[in-house]
């Protein structure tokens, strides 16, 4: 990385403006912060108070602060707000390349997974989809693939998900194109999940928040395991129930640093 420091504020305002259309905007200091940690190519980084974001990651975030520390362009407040109309209260964004869709497909499609991938069948709510990615990393998981209309990588999504969609393989793709595995897919009328044994290798789907399994997922999967309800409940928000679908499949393995 060059560095950007603010002896060229304009030359990082430009350089913005030319990537904007085709990078992922990292929005606030702990969206950056994640992508730098999981070694996300993050080309300009800008800030209106650039000591105030360099304090910050000495308090929270030591391991990134060099990195910061050669990136950050302080520009005026204006300026950046005329390129980031949302600006996140930590007062700073970046922009980043977005991972090849081939290596992703190729980590999601490996036969020997040491963890599951996580389908959400035809999401519609970005802010959703975000939550489930950040799960997603925290607890491991291969991948997020989505099948329908909604784009993984909307800048509400990426928003929703802090940055960690560097940390795992995150893609769109067709029912018929689901990586390889067993599928158990969440319906009220399966299995009960308590009494099952989620292997490494599973592809976990979600329906919609609407409309539930499509017919074509249900029709692809192996397994219809329920998470438990308390009756009268109609269902629970789509990350909860996939936080519990990836609580229950780690539960089984040992405890310790995942990589």
């Amino acid at each position: 990385m060059n560095r950007t420091d603010g002896a060229d504020p304009e030359g990082a305002v430009r350089a913005w403006r030319g990537l904007a259309d085709t990078s992922v905007l990292l929005d606030g200091f702990h969206a950056v912060k994640h992508a730098l940690r999981f070694d996300a190519r993050v080309p300009v980084a800008l800030t209106s108070d650039r000591p105030a974001v360099l304090a910050l990651a000495d308090e929270l975030a030591p391991d990134v602060k060099d990195a910061l520390d050669e990136l950050l362009t302080q520009v005026p407040d204006d300026r950046l707000r005329a390129l980031v109309p949302r600006l996140h209260p930590t007062a700073m964004a970046a922009l980043a390349v977005r991972p090849s869709r081939a290596a992703n497909l190729e980590a999601l499609r490996r036969p020997s997974r040491s963890a599951p991938v996580v389908v959400l069948d035809d999401p519609r709510n970005l802010g959703n989809a975000g939550a489930v990615i950040r799960l997603a990393a925290g607890f491991g998981a291969t991948g997020v693939v989505t099948t329908g209309t909604l784009d993984p990588w909307h800048p509400t999504v990426v928003r929703g998900g802090a940055g960690l969609h560097f940390a795992t393989a995150v893609e769109r793709v067709e029912v018929a194109d689901l990586p390889p595995g067993p599928v158990f897919a969440l319906d009220a009328e399966g299995d009960d999940i308590r009494g099952l044994k989620l292997p490494d290798d599973a592809v976990l789907a979600f329906g919609s928040e609407r409309s539930g399994l499509s017919a074509a997922l249900r029709e692809r999967a192996d397994h219809l395991v329920s998470l438990p309800m308390r009756p009268q409940v109609s269902s629970y928000n789509l990350a909860t129930s996939v936080g519990m679908a990836l609580f229950h499949w780690s539960a089984g393995r040992p405890p310790g640093p995942e990589a």
